[in-house]
């Protein structure tokens, strides 16, 4: 029998003050190897370790390619890298983006999950949509424990709302809860057998910058017709879930929420153009009404009209369309443009 030696830690918004509540009540002698995954865009600067060094009794650094992993430190992911762990050795990875980020969280998590299974811990923090959700099914599925911060105490409810959904949390609490859960985790005995599931492992690979392609994902995940907002390949659903997930054949991966939420300017983006046509062409047609009208040109003019009502009647149904109160007021905006300088 051996003990939980490595904790895995996932946040968006919100997460940075979460993070240092956490950080801030681990004691000095803690146990265990602590690594960090705070989505910071591609062209962060890695000042995420000195922020968080004040608040923490532990050793705080940014993650570096090659290192060996020490108990009682913490790592925080390089940007524009997915901090993976292999075999106690920390890796930054190069693979495509999940759910749009690099570093994401999922990488870590799997990564922990398959070199660590019962030894490892998945806590999901603060954060917008639901990155970590797959991840830290994955620690479940391995045998880790998990835990998440209450939704009700986070910025950003969405990350620990979609890991609640995604897998049977084992603990939630406050950032500052969570600490004391992960002080008692670390002294408890743990039987350490478990299978490494194929998939993880490929994905894991992917995370590191393998080689992906059609071939390779068919065999985790079924071809659907939805095509990857960030390369335009097709999308495959993945087998594991839940979460319901997404990869193209470059590897870019998606939850479902995240994909959704992606689309959505390319809809709206879709229709706007739409309705800017039809109403150009609205305007075109009823000065042709016009023009034929003068020339005496009466069933050509009672044809032109009945065009231009057929396609008021099409602008109409694509402005009912618009739900969303941004989207319907870029609508507002067009249309007034295209009416006005007609």
């Amino acid at each position: 029998m051996t003990k939980r030696d490595i904790i895995a830690i996932g946040g968006s918004m919100g997460a940075i003050e979460a993070a240092k509540d956490l950080l801030a009540g681990l004691p000095d002698d803690f146990p265990a190897a602590v690594l960090m995954v705070i989505h910071v865009g591609a062209r962060g600067l890695n000042h995420l370790a000195a922020m968080f060094e004040p608040n923490s009794r532990l050793p705080v650094t940014t993650a570096v390619d090659g290192d060996l992993l020490e108990q009682g430190h913490v790592y925080v992911a390089a940007a524009d890298h997915h901090l993976i762990v292999v075999d106690g050795v920390i890796r930054l990875g190069k693979g495509p983006r999940e759910n749009l980020a690099r570093p994401a969280v999922d990488p870590l998590l799997r990564s922990v999950a398959i070199s660590y299974g019962p030894r490892a811990v998945g806590v999901i923090l603060s954060g917008l949509l639901n990155d970590g959700a797959a991840g830290l099914a994955a620690i479940a599925r391995c045998g880790g424990a998990t835990a998440v911060q209450n939704p009700a105490d986070s910025k950003a409810s969405d990350m620990p709302l979609g890991a609640l959904y995604g897998t049977d949390v084992d603990y939630r609490g406050s950032a500052a809860d969570l600490a004391t859960v992960l002080t008692e985790l670390v002294t408890q005995d743990v039987d350490t057998s478990f299978e490494v599931p194929a998939d993880l492992e490929l994905e894991v690979r992917i995370a590191l910058g393998r080689r992906s392609d059609s071939s390779t994902i068919s065999t985790i995940a079924d071809v659907t017709p939805i095509s990857c907002p960030s390369c335009g390949g097709v999308l495959s659903q993945m087998r594991s879930g839940p979460p319901l997930r997404f990869r193209c054949q470059v590897g870019h991966a998606f939850t479902a929420e995240v994909l959704a939420e992606e689309q959505e300017p390319s809809v709206d983006e879709a229709i706007r153009t739409a309705l800017r046509i039809i109403e150009e062409r609205v305007v075109l047609l009823e000065k042709m009404a016009v023009q034929a009208t003068q020339a005496g040109q009466t069933y050509s003019a009672r044809e032109y009209e009945q065009r231009s009502g057929e396609l008021r009647e099409q602008a109409t149904v694509l402005r009912t369309a618009v739900m969303r109160p941004g989207a319907a007021l870029a609508l507002e905006m067009g249309h007034s443009h295209a009416l006005t300088t007609s």
